[in-house]
């Protein structure tokens, strides 16, 4: 392989566009956004805990311009960055040609004023879907692990996950005001871990999975903070000794990189 190739990436797929249907506030940091068009025919939902790239307009504007794919990242003509965000589908609807996502809100970023000030009809594009989770159906017992922006796919995960499995859920938040209600499972124990400000980002999680009492056959999928979660794959791979079939560890966002948006 030259060294051309192997620096440029597939290219994915085709942004389809879309208008936002409504918006409606699931909890102070949690807004759910439900888009709709008819480029949503034959969107393939994926695994759960898949993941669609939404294309929202530039800052200033109210109207949306699609970027080319150029070898290695989508560019708007004279070379600028489009804003785009990663976010798990909900739920998608194939009939009513609707796809929701839920947008974490911070106190600044792109992506959390959009969707602050979104209103029905507004533009946007989705690309997807991508890689999801592939839940193995013999498996007895799961650990799922997250912040705020992991809890739309928790919430798909619980929704998916074998009804008779016993599932230990973590999930730190920046307030107690941040948790909500999740999708009933039989075997599931949910355990909300209020941030602390001489913690930092991911600590609290980190600290609850390396006490939890994580079985050797259990499947492990966590995401989050991008530094939190890579320090969690090294406690479960060199501490727990778990195989890396066993574990999904996804780094959702990274604390401190300008504009962006868990």
């Amino acid at each position: 392989m030259t060294d051309l190739a192997a620096r440029v990436r597939r290219e994915p797929p085709t942004f389809r566009r879309v208008t936002v249907a409504r918006t409606e506030s699931l909890s102070p940091h949690l807004l759910r956004v439900t888009l709709t068009g008819a480029e949503l025919a034959g969107l393939d939902p994926g695994l759960p805990a898949a993941s669609v790239r939404a294309l929202l307009p530039s800052p200033g504007t109210d109207h949306l311009v699609v970027p080319s794919w150029e070898g290695n990242e989508f560019l708007l003509t004279g070379g600028d960055r489009p804003i785009i965000r990663t976010y798990t589908p909900r739920h998608f609807d194939p009939v009513a040609f609707e796809l929701t996502i839920d947008v974490v809100l911070h106190a600044a970023g792109v992506a959390s004023a959009w969707a602050r000030h979104v209103q029905p009809g507004d533009p946007a594009a989705i690309s997807g879907t991508g890689r999801g989770y592939a839940i193995d159906a013999e498996a007895t017992s799961f650990v799922l692990g997250g912040d705020e922006a992991a809890i739309p796919a928790i919430s798909v995960l619980l929704e998916a996950l074998p009804a008779t499995a016993t599932v230990d859920v973590l999930i730190e938040v920046s307030h107690p005001d941040a948790r909500l209600d999740l999708p009933a499972h039989p075997g599931a124990t949910v355990t909300w871990l209020d941030r602390t400000t001489a913690g930092g980002h991911g600590r609290r999680l980190e600290r609850a999975i390396s006490e939890a009492a994580i079985a050797a056959e259990a499947r492990v999928w966590v995401a989050g903070e991008a530094a939190a979660v890579q320090r969690i794959r090294r406690h479960l791979f060199d501490d727990r000794g778990l195989v890396r079939a066993q574990c999904t560890v996804r780094g959702y966002w990274k604390h401190g990189r300008v504009g962006d948006d868990a």
